[in-house]
């Protein structure tokens, strides 16, 4: 079809407020997720320094409190009496103490209040990494896919030269072999406990874009037989394969952290912002030239930071170019759409650089575009496709893409695998449904969770109040309303990506009919 997020799900236009929720979802992930390059650029900028400023105490943002002793990690997971590592200091005395890699993050880079009804005031340095990075954004897709995709050649292939180099490194470090260990070695009991398949799932679903209308934007540039069979399974290995890959990186470093200050590694091994932003800036600490290392690894994050944000800002605008009809030769559209687009997810961003920035950061993070979200859209996508669009049907339009049909493996996936598992993961995430909390300790107040369940539900309540709005506008029985509105609507055909045969088909005259009712003439 050779369209966006939204007018793709013409194949029904019943469920057009699939692409809608897609949007939607898209545009809080690409409000939200910038931060991440936001606190990274922040990270870059500080790493080009003779000493790390998050190695030592003694700058403006530390407290009294503060102590360049790591093995401070030892007493707060371990027992009271435990003696801190090599240093003559009793964990009683180091009880209330914060390290400085801890402070930098909260105290510099944060400046975290201590109350989602607190935002505090605005960080300039934050503002000022913020501006530049939508700048960036804006420049390397304002053009569309044709300049994006010469840039992410760079910034697609450039993370693995720099993951390559830290393997090296990371491996000849002591203590690496166990961390390796740690991470190749499961622990078959957690695969009974719900959050590990709700994770799993969740990061599966974000990391290949399911349901953001995403790829959708990406794949409407391809030409019409191009091998998007092929494309997907080239997609899903690579990208499983990159993790997997990373993972080596990570936990060398972690095994390399947990011997340096005598703690088993699961105590160092942190999650979401914390790996990113306190675990691996920590280790680094530890390392000689750690300014080096700790440039490598930022402007690495960066750079895959960008690549991300480069297809949520080209999906959304993409699917919101495909609802107008096209302009003129010489037209400021795109341009003027992108630029209004990054300066709208700008101003958002704007409450999430403020000292309440982190408790807004997450609220963004685990409903706006989290795994109930992306379950519920990718449920529906799949009841659609399968159910009332035709796995077969489908099937037989890649096929005269491609020239082949796809392993009857996948109908069977859209139309009962995938739906099932959605609905599986969906059930967990709702059982073990719990307040949001910040750092295990701060409990999001009643009226928090109100605004995230309210981003959860402006994507949700798109599908099912679509089809009630067109259900309600269309004329005749339900069954009619039914049959007209999950008809698809091709638009124009492209006779130069048409098989011949397919072309002579097409362009064949019909045979008259005896009898047509007003309501098959319209069909």
């Amino acid at each position: 079809m050779k369209q966006g997020g939204i007018a793709a799900w013409n194949i029904a236009p019943l469920f057009k407020g699939l692409g809608l929720a897609s949007m939607v979802i898209v545009f809080f992930c690409n409000s939200y997720y910038i931060m991440i390059l936001v606190w990274g650029l922040f990270y870059l900028v500080h790493s080009l320094t003779d000493t790390l400023p998050w190695a030592t105490c003694g700058h403006s943002w530390n407290t009294e409190q503060c102590t360049e002793l790591f093995h401070l990690d030892l007493c707060l997971n371990g027992t009271a009496n435990a003696s801190a590592g090599s240093f003559n200091v009793s964990c009683t005395d180091l009880a209330n103490k914060r390290s400085p890699v801890i402070e930098f993050w909260e105290n510099k880079v944060l400046r975290l209040s201590g109350d989602l009804s607190e935002p505090g005031e605005m960080n300039w340095q934050m503002i000022l990494c913020l501006v530049t990075t939508w700048v960036i954004v804006y420049f390397c897709i304002w053009k569309g896919v044709k300049s994006t995709g010469k840039i992410v050649y760079f910034t697609a292939l450039f993370p693995y030269v720099v993951l390559i180099l830290l393997l090296v490194h990371g491996v000849t470090l002591p203590g690496a072999l166990g961390g390796i260990v740690y991470y190749l070695k499961p622990d078959w009991s957690k695969l009974a406990e719900a959050q590990v398949w709700i994770d799993a799932g969740t990061q599966i679903f974000f990391s290949y874009a399911i349901g953001l209308g995403a790829l959708t934007a990406l794949g409407s540039y391809n030409r019409f037989h191009n091998n998007c069979y092929r494309d997907a399974y080239i997609l899903a290995v690579i990208n499983s394969s990159t993790s997997f890959f990373a993972g080596f990186v990570v936990f060398s470093v972690l095994g390399f952290m947990a011997s340096e200050q005598g703690v088993d590694i699961s105590k160092v091994a942190e999650s979401g912002p914390g790996l990113a932003f306190i675990a691996y800036p920590k280790a680094v600490t530890l390392m000689p030239l750690s300014p080096l290392w700790a440039t490598l690894f930022f402007f690495m994050l960066l750079v895959l930071g960008l690549d991300s944000q480069f297809v949520g800002v080209e999906g959304f605008i993409t699917g919101i170019l495909d609802l107008f009809p096209q302009p003129g030769a010489g037209s400021m559209r795109r341009e003027i759409t992108a630029a209004i687009c990054c300066v709208v997810c700008c101003l958002i961003d704007l409450s999430m650089v403020t000292q309440g920035g982190m408790y807004v950061f997450q609220l963004f993070d685990n409903y706006s575009a989290s795994g109930i979200t992306l379950l519920w859209q990718a449920f529906w996508e799949c009841v659609v496709i399968a159910w009332v669009y035709g796995a077969d049907r489908f099937m037989d339009d890649v096929a005269r893409m491609i020239g082949y049909r796809p392993l009857p493996l996948m109908k069977w996936c859209w139309a009962v695998v995938t739906p099932l598992v959605c609905v599986g993961i969906f059930v967990f995430h709702v059982v073990n449904y719990k307040p949001l909390t910040y750092n295990k300790t701060y409990v999001y107040p009643w009226w928090g969770d109100a605004i995230g369940w309210v981003l959860a539900l402006s994507s949700m309540l798109c599908i099912p109040c679509t089809v009630i709005y067109k259900l309600l506008r269309c004329k005749g029985s339900l069954r009619e309303r039914w049959q007209l509105l999950t008809t698809p609507i091709w638009g124009h055909h492209h006779l130069e990506y048409l098989t011949p045969e397919a072309e002579a088909k097409l362009l064949a005259p019909e045979p008259p009919k005896e009898k047509a009712t007003l309501f098959e003439t319209v069909i």
